[in-house]
């Protein structure tokens, strides 16, 4: 069952099994009201367990660029496209948020990229800490948020 985030009144629904499901939560509202504002689309999740399609494309894009497979648990995933971008979220029980950003326009310029977010209350997964460093941001409704990127390089 889909579930359209709501970034004015945050809920941890679909999060309650995450030992930081307040923070993760607020993050996960963070990304619904950026959409809101920049492209005025309504940020929608379904369960992890219903969107495999989109865990094995995110999942193929860690394991081919980066050799990267995490251990924790997805609870949600997203996957839509604005404008000429195609984005894919998966947002995992330890606090990760992570997205695919993917330019569809062959005429434009290539944007393509994956993103991580950490919640406030999470430690760096062992996947990531030798391999990335994390700038940190502010958020009324996520607090202080560490996140970092990498850049696609290949065709998905």
């Amino acid at each position: 069952m889909s579930y359209i985030v709501d970034f004015k009144n945050v809920s941890t629904v679909g999060l309650e099994s995450s030992p930081v499901a307040e923070a993760l939560a607020g993050l996960r509202a963070n990304e619904a009201r950026y959409f809101m504002n920049k492209y005025k689309h309504e940020f929608t999740v379904i369960p992890a367990s219903e969107s495999h399609e989109t865990l094995d494309y995110v999942n193929r894009i860690l394991k081919v660029e980066r050799d990267i497979e995490f251990a924790a648990k997805p609870l949600e995933t997203s996957h839509f496209q604005v404008e000429n971008i195609k984005f894919a979220y998966v947002i995992y029980e330890d606090g990760l948020v992570l997205n695919v950003m993917y330019t569809v326009d062959v005429d434009g310029p290539k944007k393509r990229a994956v993103g991580f977010k950490l919640s406030e209350e999470m430690e760096i997964p062992k996947e990531l800490e030798t391999k990335f460093k994390f700038a940190r941001q502010k958020s009324k409704l996520a607090g202080t948020i560490r996140g970092t990127y990498f850049v696609i390089k290949g065709e998905y």
